[in-house]
Parts: structure tokens; sequence; C-alpha cells
């Protein structure tokens, strides 16, 4: 039952996916917002649902190992996992703004995260603190409003923006509410029955959180990534990636430390490191304007590395 179960949610989440972005898509053209800017802000927030939900039980539950991992393990999924896949298939636009702001950000909040963990600002026991956490809610406030402001600005405008779109606006508004409904009721589904089996294999909470969790609730953002690609919006699928990853550190860590401060013991110094690594290589690969497939492929294969990093670490 569970693996049928496994099956069944992944098809939901697939569907759901194609209906948040295909509302999202239409949505943004009526309002002329840039397919970026949609692709981080509603997108991205939507995606990033399963692990808010995820880490905030966790917090709850005084697990701040699922907490932090779910957030670290998901970071690096979006990149190396996603964007890598996306990039393989349908090489990702790269504009200067986002080269100039959203990608640089995303590296400062998973810099600024790995700093708060091992206790950079100060010589307590290793926590994410209620403070720590309003910082964090701060920045992710910041980054919406910036990102709306410097839309209506004009700044991000695209000739893809301002193309027509014949959907009713309560036709666009359901398919973005529905799919998102139906992303995360499948998620929560496949990420029960996922760690339900890992479990009856005796593997402990940080390497479920890091692998399992983490790519479970990452699932929405690949299923929208890859339909935004499919749909010809790569600069949607990048804002999904780029704004889950600061939404996943600034809006569920702020959020959760405030139900409880976190400490990370099962969460190592590599973990964090190929975090802060994952969100340099858009920018290394995004140098001249996009991500082809080579630079995909090494995402890929830096995913699989790292895996295989855990796995062994896991059995040994």
């Amino acid at each position: 039952m569970e693996y049928l179960l496994l099956i069944l949610s992944l098809a939901g989440i697939v569907f759901g996916a194609d209906y948040l972005v295909a509302g999202a898509v239409s949505i943004a053209r009526k309002y002329k917002v840039s397919d970026f800017v949609i692709g981080a802000a509603i997108v991205g927030v939507g995606t990033s649902m399963p692990e808010l939900v995820v880490s905030f039980i966790g917090a709850l539950n005084g697990n701040s190992d699922v907490a932090i991992g779910n957030v670290v393990g998901s970071n690096i999924f979006n990149v190396l996992g996603i964007l890598g896949l996306t990039a393989v298939f349908f090489p990702v636009v790269v504009d200067r703004k986002n080269m100039r702001f959203e990608i640089p950000l995303c590296i400062g909040v998973s810099v600024l995260l790995t700093l708060l963990a091992f206790n950079f600002f100060n010589g307590n026991p290793a926590v994410i603190s209620r403070p720590d956490g309003i910082v964090l809610l701060a920045v992710f406030a910041g980054f919406m409003w910036y990102s709306f402001y410097r839309d209506r600005k004009g700044t991000d405008m695209t000739e893809e923006a301002v193309e027509e779109d014949k959907t009713p606006l309560w036709i666009a508004i359901v398919k973005v509410i529905g799919g998102l409904a139906l992303l995360i009721t499948s998620c929560d589904i496949f990420v029960d029955n996922a760690v339900s089996v890992a479990k009856s294999f005796g593997v402990n909470d940080a390497f479920i959180s890091l692998t399992l969790i983490a790519c479970g609730t990452s699932l929405p953002e690949l299923a929208a990534s890859i339909a935004a690609a499919v749909k010809k919006n790569t600069q949607m699928a990048l804002g999904n990636i780029i704004g889950s990853n600061i939404f996943n550190i600034t809006l569920i860590l702020g959020l959760s430390s405030q139900v409880m401060p976190l400490t990370s013991a099962g969460i190592t110094i590599v973990d964090y490191a190929v975090m802060i690594a994952a969100a340099v290589l858009p920018m290394a690969f995004g140098i001249k304007g996009k991500i082809g497939r080579i630079g995909g492929a090494f995402m890929v294969l830096c995913f699989v590395a790292y895996n295989w990093y855990l796995i062994s670490n896991q059995i040994a």
C-alpha cells in the first residue's frame, strides 16, 4: 500500500505543478509581471509550503535535525538536482539582473545560515535563536518587497511578460490555488510514506531529513520547474529555484526558530558547504547569460556524488 501511495502522490505532484504554473503564467501576463518574479514570489513560495510544514512540525516536536536538515537538503536538491536536470534538457536563461541581486542574495543567506549554525556571531552553543529568526524574516520581507518594487518600476520587464493571455482571471486563480493544494497534499502523502519505508530500514533522522524528506518536499519545485521549462519559461523555472531557496532559509527557518531555538548537531559542515557551493554554481555557469547542458550535467553529477557520500557515511 505504501508503494502504491508513493506512485499516486507522484502523479498528483506532476498534475498539481502543471496547473500551478499555467495559472501563474496567466496572472503574470495579465498584470505584466516578469516571469522570474512570478516564479520567485508566487510559484517559489507556493512550492516551498511542504518544506514549511515539515520544518515547522519538526521544530514543534523538538527535532531540529529535521527542521534544519530539510532546508539544507532541499536547497541542495533544488539547485544541483532540479536546476541541473532542467538545464540538461532546457538551457536556462540567466538575466544580468538575476546575477546582480537574486543569485548573490541566495549565496548570502546560505552563508548567513552557516555562520548562525556554527556560532560565528556569539559564543553560545550552536543554535539559531529567536532573534536570529527575526533577522531571517526581515530578509524575507525585504526580498519580497524589493522584487515587486523593481518589477513595478519596469526594470525587470521582458517581452514575455507583456504577451497577451486570454484566460479569464478567475480561472487562472483557480488553477493556482487548486494546483498548489494538489501539490501540497500529494507531497505530504509522499513524504509520510517515504519516511515510513526508510525507517523500516533503520536509518537516522538527519539522513532522512537530508535525503528523503528534502527531496520529497522539493518535488513541487521539480515538477513546477520542468513544467515551466516545457512551456519555454526558463526564467520562471530559475525564479522558482532561487526564490524557493531564499524562502527556505529566511521564511521557513525564521518561523521555525520562533517555535523554539534550533540546533543542528546531525547536520555537518560538509552539508552546509555543499549548500553554499550549490548556491554559487548558478552564478558560475550563468556568467554568459545561460546555464547550458554541460553546466546542468555537472550539477547533477555533484548531486549524485553528494548523495553517495551521505549513503556511504550512513552505511559506515
